[in-house]
Order: structure tokens, then C-alpha cells, then sequence
């Protein structure tokens, strides 16, 4: 197959001289053998151009379909292709369940670890963190598998890799008994509130966000994921935190109609509460462009005064901004690493033009809070810097060699933020 496929946004198109999409791992070591540059591709939602090449652009969505508990049924091993929305139903037919789930199901599994891709939740780390078992077909066409017990100095390096290592072809993921989950939301939080009782909001649920379109000082929207079988599952009270609970349906994108997971405190199955959007329907407002910077939880509440004297700034060409808690995890790669962790999301227009100087402007507020970038989203973050926020920075690199040393999946965004080894 031939052609120059974009990315889900449309805002990249990627330069890959072939699209492939083989039907086989063993069709894929053979391309990936004889590929001179190669990388793979999910389902796309990467908003800069970590997935670009100038050689093979493979997508492993072709691959056989594996969705395969083991005997007692704590892991399920899944092929690298399918999206979150296809596991999460399936496991939850067989009673298991993830224990977090990203805003979007529609994300393959593979893509989402591999750039640290995460929900929401005081307790809850990255998607990444689920992952016990890595199988990869490495440069030389060779089909490798790589182990938390098996390799727990290396393993760590291996899951958010940003496809450097191999093309992921089956992930193995810890589950938990299927669970339920009641979602309410809150409009209309002052900010003060939000600034005094940071804490107690994000502990009040099992996953909760935050959404403001910096139009004004508080937040627009929070949204309270408990789960129902949780102690304090009753239904909270008509006020919470200054906020009012929304009497219907609701977007985090203003304007837009609520083709969102089920709202009101109507329980559901955990994988049809957690994400905010709905597999069958086109995820967030579609029509953008998004960004994201990671720093210490302890932090958030100086982003949140940080930004606020820019808001004006930022108002015009946000659609809407996320903010959600994650926990520490010990992936050398992920914007998590060591650090409990407060994410700031933006949805932006989609005309770069206008987003730049505002992403800018966000990285110079958040830049002394040791913010650290979503690799698969919009930054300008200089390598530099980027180096300092990782301190396994140097590892990673040495593994990248190790694995890759010819720089078959390497290209030049990878370039300038890992430079090749001399």
C-alpha cells in the first residue's frame, strides 16, 4: 500500500515513502529486516511527528487479533494494534478489568504506553504502568520479548520507548476484577476553592478532572468519577466545593452535544465511566490540536496561579483545558517517573499559527515547575531541558543504542531530542 496517510488531527502528514500494514508477525520481521528506516504507527492520535519516517510507516492494526487471559485470569496478553475500546469490552465480559482507562478509548495500546499516555486518579499511574511483558520485533527482524521479572533492571526502559526499540507487536497487562463507576458533574467551581482544597478535590473520587477555558477565574467543569462500590459511593450533594451538579448531560468542550460516558451518578461498567468519550462517537471536539506538560502534584496548584495572569492570552485559542492527577511510576521514559504528578492539558484550535505563541507562553509559566511534555503532543520544550526533567535520560539513550544501533527506527524528532551516539 502506498500513499501519505495523516494523522488523526490532520495536522501531520506523515512523509513515509510506503505504508504497510502486514497480516503477520512473521510478514513483519521480514519488512522490518530489509527496512532501512521503519516506524510504526498506531492509531494515529499523536499531534507532532514522533511517528514520522522517511522510510516503512507500518501499522500493526493488520496483526492477528489476541485478547488472552492467563490461567487465573490477573493478566491479559493483547495485540499491539487493538484500541482501548476493544480490550476493555472484552475483558469486562470475562469479570477484569483495567485499572485506569485514558479520556479517549479509541487509542491503541501500544501507542498510548509507548508515549506515556495516562488517566486520571490520585491512585492510578499511566497506562504504561499496567504493562508486565513487552514482545517486540527488534531491528534485525528478530521477535524479542522483554519481562518485568524476568528483566526488572531493563524493563523499565523498555514500555514508554516512544517506538525506539522495536515495533510493540503483544503487551501483557495486570488486571482487576471488573468494578463499577458512578460519574457526576460539577459546574462552576470558584477558584479559590480550587486552589484551597486542591487535595481534598482530586481525592474525592476514584478519577476526577478538572476543565477550565481560562474565560474566566474558576473552573468550568469538574468531573467525579467514584466508584459504586466505594464507602463513600452515595450520591454527593447538589453543592460541592462552590459548584453546582449539572442537572444534564455535558461536554468538556463548550457547545458541543453530550456524546459523552454516561453522566447523572447512573452507574456503569468501569470502562464505560472512565474514558469521557464514547467509542462510537469522534473523541473531544476532533477539529484540533492538543498539548500537555506533566510536573510535580505538589506544584499544581503554582501552575494553576502561574497561568492565571496569561489566561487572557490563552482564552481565544483554547477550546478547553484538562487538569488530572497521576500517580508515581519508575518507567524511565514517562512524564510520571518518581514524581506524583498534576497534568495540564490544552485543547487548542486548530491553527497553529495562533496556538504557538500561547504554547510558548505556557511553557515559559510552567517551565520552573519542572514541566515535563507529553511526547506524543505539541512542545517546543528545548532537548535540553528536556534532558534535565529525565534522570534516566543517559540509560534510555544507551538502550536505545543497544537495541537500534544502525538508527533504523530512529528519525529526526528523535534525532533532536536523543541524538545518535557517536
Amino acid at each position: 500500500m502506498t500513499g501519505n496517510p495523516a494523522n488523526w488531527a490532520g495536522n501531520v502528514t506523515f512523509g513515509a515513502e510506503r505504508f504497510r500494514r502486514p497480516a503477520s508477525v512473521p510478514q513483519l520481521q521480514r519488512l522490518v529486516a530489509r527496512s532501512e528506516r521503519v516506524r510504526a504507527l498506531g492509531t494515529g492520535h499523536s499531534f507532532n511527528r514522533l511517528a514520522d519516517t522517511p522510510g516503512d510507516l507500518v501499522s500493526v492494526a493488520g496483526l492477528p487479533r489476541l485478547i488472552e487471559a492467563d490461567a487465573v485470569g490477573e493478566t491479559v496478553t493483547v495485540s499491539a494494534g487493538l484500541t482501548y475500546g476493544e480490550v476493555a469490552a472484552a475483558l469486562h465480559r470475562a469479570g477484569r478489568a483495567l485499572p485506569n482507562l485514558a479520556s479517549l478509548p479509541h487509542v491503541s495500546v501500544a501507542g498510548a504506553c509507548a508515549t506515556g499516555t495516562h488517566g486520571s486518579g490520585d491512585g492510578n499511574g499511566g497506562l504504561a504502568t499496567a504493562v508486565s511483558a513487552v514482545e517486540m520485533v527488534t531491528a534485525d527482524g528478530d521477535l524479542a520479548t522483554v519481562a518485568r521479572d524476568t528483566d526488572p533492571a531493563g524493563f523499565p526502559g523498555t514500555v514508554v520507548a516512544l517506538g525506539t526499540l522495536g515495533i510493540v507487536t503483544r503487551l501483557t497487562l495486570g488486571t482487576v476484577p471488573a468494578f463499577g463507576i458512578r460519574q457526576y458533574v460539577y459546574e462552576d467551581l470558584p477558584a479559590g476553592q480550587v486552589l484551597e482544597h486542591f487535595d481534598e478535590i482530586f481525592s474525592s473520587g476514584y478519577s476526577v478532572s478538572l476543565f477550565t477555558d481560562w474565560r474566566g477565574p474558576g473552573i468550568r467543569q469538574a468531573w467525579l468519577k467514584r466508584r459504586a462500590d466505594a464507602p463513600d459511593a452515595g450520591t454527593p450533594g447538589p453543592r460541592w466545593m462552590g459548584g453546582r451538579r449539572a442537572d444534564g448531560p455535558r461536554h468538556p468542550v463548550a457547545g458541543l452535544p453530550a456524546t459523552c460516558t454516561g453522566q447523572l451518578g447512573v452507574p456503569g461498567p468501569w470502562h464505560e465511566r472512565l474514558p469521557h468519550f464514547r467509542p462510537e462517537f469522534t473523541p473531544s471536539a476532533g477539529d484540533e490540536l492538543q498539548s500537555e506538560y506533566l510536573l510535580p502534584r505538589a506544584h499544581a496548584t503554582d501552575a494553576l496561579a502561574a497561568l492565571q495572569p496569561v489566561a487572557e492570552r490563552l482564552a481565544p485559542v483554547v477550546r478547553t483545558s484538562e487538569i488530572r492527577t497521576i500517580a508515581a511510576d519508575d518507567l524511565w521514559l514517562s512524564p510520571a517517573y518518581q514524581r506524583d504528578t498534576a497534568g495540564f492539558h490544552f485543547t487548542w484550535i486548530k491553527d497553529w499559527a495562533a496556538v504557538a505563541p500561547a504554547l510558548a507562553l505556557v511553557e515559559e509559566r510552567l517551565a520552573p515547575l519542572r514541566a515535563r511534555p507529553h511526547w506524543g503532543k505539541l512542545f517546543g520544550t528545548s532537548p535540553e531541558t528536556v534532558r534535565g526533567l529525565y534522570p534516566r535520560w543517559d540509560d534510555f539513550r544507551r538502550l536505545m543504542h543497544r537495541y537500534d544501533p544502525a538508527g533504523k527506527f530512529r528519525n529526526d524528532l528523535l534525532d533532536r531530542y536523543f541524538p545518535p551516539e557517536a
